[in-house]
């Protein structure tokens, strides 16, 4: 799989990495055994990126990662994003220097490192992206050796924007698929040019983009699509990208049309999303999410399609046009 420079750091990743929320919390429950079958598949699939958080299962996520890499004897091949920030109320304040050394020194405890390769924030409060101190705090940790690099996750491409101002933000982590182009549009071409790398999550907008949903598809108690349809726990775009539940399903019947007549044979609609993703210039690497090992297996093979091409990107922008942008665009 192609590896590509993450923004402004050495380190590499590939060009589909792989997003493990679901292997904390917030997708129903994922057993130890499903959870390293989901990192072996991935692995085996070319991908050399792992994105986690200090709150996916309150640390659990971080720490399956440390104990599969040190399984598989790969602390070398793998590069592992983390995020801190959610485990505090959400107010400015709380991103300081003092809290930043708290929260990264558990998670060098649960990935069982020294140091971090990347830290990002995890979507703060918007005023924290415009705060020098902030900054200045994510630099001391990397002059103190404890992190290499640092960038943030965002929910909106303001945010996105004023982060890529900032000199030592390497990589900026947000919303973009099929269902939300509005960063494609907006942010991509000024992350290229500042060398920023651009992190592409929830690109199969919580699962509507693979085609597999109709209106009636339920989940579990504890997962986020059930739970936060209204953003009742975070923010609402987190969960099928802001997208109305029954427009998505029936925005993605769309896309998977698109697909059969677009895309090479046998290329699955999430496969298609996501390689989709990762050929549009400015992003670096897109981290679908994976809850078997098959899942992960088929995101991971995304990384080989050939380019698709004009037709299919009108196709989406078509799409994205009538169904979507009305609702969406403007919000984030």
């Amino acid at each position: 799989m192609e590896q590509r420079t993450l923004g402004r750091s050495p380190k590499r990743a590939s060009v589909v990495g792989l997003g493990t929320w679901q292997l904390g919390a917030d997708w129903g429950d994922v057993s130890e055994a499903d959870a390293f079958a989901v990192l072996d598949a991935a692995v085996e699939g070319g991908v050399t990126f792992f994105d986690t958080a200090d709150v996916y299962g309150d640390g659990r996520s971080e720490q399956l990662i440390s104990r599969f890499l040190d399984d598989r004897g790969l602390r070398d091949r793998i590069t592992v994003a983390t995020k801190m920030g959610r485990r505090q109320d959400q107010v400015p304040e709380n991103y300081s220097l003092e809290n930043f050394r708290a929260w990264t020194d558990r998670s060098r405890r649960n990935l069982g490192v020294d140091r971090l390769d990347l830290v990002q924030l995890h979507c703060p409060p918007t005023p924290v992206y415009a705060t020098p101190a902030v900054y200045d705090a994510l630099d001391t940790l990397v002059d103190e050796g404890v992190i290499a690099h640092y960038g943030v996750s965002v929910e909106t491409t303001a945010e996105a924007l004023e982060a890529i101002g900032h000199p030592h933000v390497a990589t900026v982590q947000l919303i973009v698929n099929a269902f939300r182009l509005k960063p494609i549009d907006d942010v991509l071409p000024v992350a290229r040019e500042a060398g920023v790398g651009i992190i592409a999550r929830v690109p199969l907008a919580s699962g509507l983009l693979s085609g597999r949903y109709t209106e009636d598809t339920t989940f579990a108690a504890n997962d986020h699509r059930t739970y936060n349809r209204t953003g009742a726990a975070f923010d609402v775009g987190e969960t099928f990208a802001g997208v109305d539940f029954a427009e998505g399903v029936a925005a993605a019947r769309e896309f998977s049309d698109l697909v059969r007549e677009h895309a090479p044979a046998g290329t699955t609609p999430a496969q298609a999303a996501i390689a989709w993703l990762w050929q549009q210039p400015g992003i670096t690497t897109v981290i679908p999410g994976a809850r078997n090992a098959e899942q992960s297996r088929g995101n991971a093979q995304a990384g080989a399609i050939p380019e698709l091409g004009p037709d299919f990107s009108a196709g989406v922008r078509d799409i994205y046009d009538r169904r979507i942008r009305g609702a969406v665009h403007e919000r984030w």
